[in-house]
């Protein structure tokens, strides 16, 4: 039987796990190490290594390949699938042309002065929008 070598180092228990499920998913036996420690006290963490993805000496090749497709497919499937057809649909990023867009809800300029001026707050959302898909932020 091979030893448990030290594979992968996190800093959160959530990107280790999704690691492990994806080389389950693949037959590989994996293990995570220090994940209860530095959850109970995460300042812990630089002193023992943060949490650690351990595999068997013989699956580590195979295991960086796997975690490699995966981080290489989840870019080509944002590549590909960054716009839904509506043709109700028009609004995109001027950037990329994505339809992914969310506005954001942060409020305007209005509320403060309203606020000061009124008593009231009148909430006017602010005018800006953001794409998923680039990152851009642009007015409509």
């Amino acid at each position: 039987m091979s030893d448990l070598v030290r594979f992968k180092f996190y800093e959160t228990a959530l990107e280790a796990n999704r690691d492990k499920q994806i080389l389950a998913e693949n037959d590989i036996n994996s293990f995570i190490a220090n994940e209860q420690l530095i959850q109970s006290d995460w300042l812990l963490s630089q002193a023992v290594g943060g949490i650690q993805l351990q595999v068997f000496e013989e699956d580590v090749e195979k295991a960086k390949q796997i975690l490699q497709d995966y981080k290489d497919n989840e870019q080509y499937s944002l590549e590909v699938e960054y716009t839904i057809s509506d043709p109700e649909f028009d609004f995109v990023c001027p950037k990329c042309g994505s339809n992914h867009i969310y506005q954001d809800e942060k409020l305007g300029g209005i509320f403060g002065i309203s606020v000061l001026v009124l008593g009231l707050p009148v909430k006017i959302p602010a005018n800006l929008y953001h794409c998923y898909y680039c990152g851009n932020e642009f007015k409509r």
